[in-house]
């Protein structure tokens, strides 16, 4: 073939890769789960929850419906210095270089080459001639692996849908630590509160204790009640170190998740402050929109669509690979003539290969594939059924503690009312002293209870936001994914 035939053949090959671009991948096409979900939640809507959709802004951060600086500010410190969320980012970038690696199969390679080589002859050999002379040589070599049957483009796809699946992760971590970071702010705050209460108390039972020993002393009380005032007042004391070694803790967790060492901000919350408060009325939306806004679930879905993807990767390996070659460069015995016309020598063509026997193990491959998909698929169902359960069961635990809060507020108020009742009537020798210890031990343990409740009760919003998907804005990140990639 002369060398414009040959120059011709090329160019058809080339053709023929630029065309086969723009056919369809083999392996299936992916299409987005559509999962069943109900049209409301079957949690009782009390407690200022409502079933409105939330507005985009007010879920992303949520926190700031607490009205707590404080809580704003160490939401912000967590975001910036917490571990997890710095893994996080490098995954993403690892994920992004992995994708660009994958778009490098589709575009042809081109390498440089030079040489000098001084050889001699063998005398021996079927020319006989010996001698000994100098090779000088250079040029470049270039290969493209045509994507005819879609490999590459579908290693293009997974590697997309990984790195989408790895910003989701991302943001999965990020809202975790959002809502972390205010469970433990307000388990600190919680803490602060069952500290108070207890103090007060321990001086309210100091003052009885000395009530009682002045009485024993002028002959009105018996050695018993003094004992039992001395017991009761020791019984409150001993349960403070258990209090403050929590609120240490809290305070420590703090600190890491803000990327800080143990006790950097305990300075930063000496000051005693209430547990935050719950906005009066939370919307809570529909399951549809909940799926729409948690990262988790979207993490599964892009998992599922990087797996199908691989499948057709696996499938192209059934099919020939089509190679085109070339070479262009300069030869010569004399550094003088390298770059004259007539040391020019250039080679073009094709290259093709087809793995007629591996024992099936393209197909066993293409099953592992498939198998994987499968899986993927089933774990993005379970991703949905969870995400679904974690709403309700967390709705609902609001809700009702927020019942037990408010009984318990009551039943504090009457357990003080109790108490002063029972100091009066044992000052007046109407009752003896236990009916004075149980009212103290009764609204001690009262007032315990309810600041933990009015904690579980923030907390419990806190988990809701946080099963909802709240601490980014999903609906702005859609926006951004539709500006950067328009359908077709």
């Amino acid at each position: 073939m002369t060398s414009p035939g040959k120059i011709a053949l090329a160019a058809a090959v080339v053709a023929v890769g630029l065309i086969s671009a723009g056919c369809a991948a083999v392996g299936p096409d992916y299409q987005a789960p559509s999962p069943q979900t109900p049209p409301a939640w079957r949690a009782t809507m009390t407690g200022g929850l409502e079933a409105a959709t939330p507005q985009a802004q007010a879920l992303a951060q949520w926190w700031a419906r607490f009205d707590d600086p404080l809580l704003t500010e160490l939401i912000g410190q967590s975001l910036a210095g917490n571990l997890d969320i710095k893994t996080a980012r490098a995954k993403v970038r690892q994920a992004r270089a992995a994708r660009g690696l994958s778009q490098a199969a589709l575009w042809p390679e081109l390498s440089a080459d030079g040489a000098f080589e001084s050889r001699r002859a063998s005398e021996n050999s079927r020319s006989g001639s010996g001698g000994q002379y100098d090779l000088y040589s250079g040029g470049f070599d270039a290969g493209w692996e045509i994507d005819i049957f879609g490999g590459a483009r579908r290693g293009v796809e997974a590697a997309q849908a990984d790195l989408e699946a790895a910003q989701a992760d991302l943001r999965d971590v990020w809202v975790s630590i959002c809502a972390e970071t205010a469970r433990n702010y307000v388990e600190a705050r919680t803490y602060q509160a069952r500290l108070a209460a207890m103090r007060a108390n321990l001086e309210a039972q100091t003052k009885t204790h000395a009530l009682i020993a002045a009485r024993r002393a002028a002959g009105l009380s018996n050695e018993l009640a003094l004992r039992q005032a001395g017991y009761n007042l020791e019984s409150s004391r001993a349960q403070l170190p258990g209090l403050q070694a929590g609120l240490e803790s809290s305070l420590n967790s703090l600190a890491i998740l803000a990327g800080r060492t143990p006790g950097s901000l305990h300075q930063r919350l000496a000051e005693v402050r209430p547990i935050p408060q719950c906005p009066p009325r939370v919307a809570v939306g529909v399951p549809a929109e909940a799926l729409r806004q948690r990262p988790d679930i979207r993490a599964a879905e892009r998992r599922l669509a990087a797996q199908t993807a691989r499948v057709g990767v696996a499938t192209a390996a059934l099919y020939p690979k089509l190679r085109l070659l070339g070479s262009i460069g300069l030869e010569s015995v004399s550094s003088g003539e390298l770059f004259s016309a007539a040391s020019q020598a250039w080679g073009i063509g094709p290259a093709v290969s087809w793995k007629i026997f591996d024992a099936g193990a393209v197909r066993q491959n293409i099953a592992i594939q498939s198998s994987l998909q499968e899986q993927a698929l089933l774990a993005y169902q379970k991703a949905v059924l969870a995400a679904l359960a974690e709403v309700e069961d967390n709705l609902t635990a609001y809700a009702r503690e927020q019942l037990r809060a408010q009984s318990l507020a009551k039943a504090v108020e009457e357990a003080r009312r109790a108490e002063a009742i029972a100091q009066d009537q044992y000052r007046a020798g109407l009752v003896d002293f236990n009916n004075v210890l149980e009212a103290q031990r009764s609204l001690l343990q009262l007032q315990d209870q309810l600041a933990q409740s009015r904690g579980a009760v923030t907390s419990d919003l806190i988990t809701v936001y946080k099963a909802l998907g709240g601490g980014w804005n999903a609906l702005a990140e859609d926006q951004r994914t539709t500006a950067k990639n328009p359908r077709r």
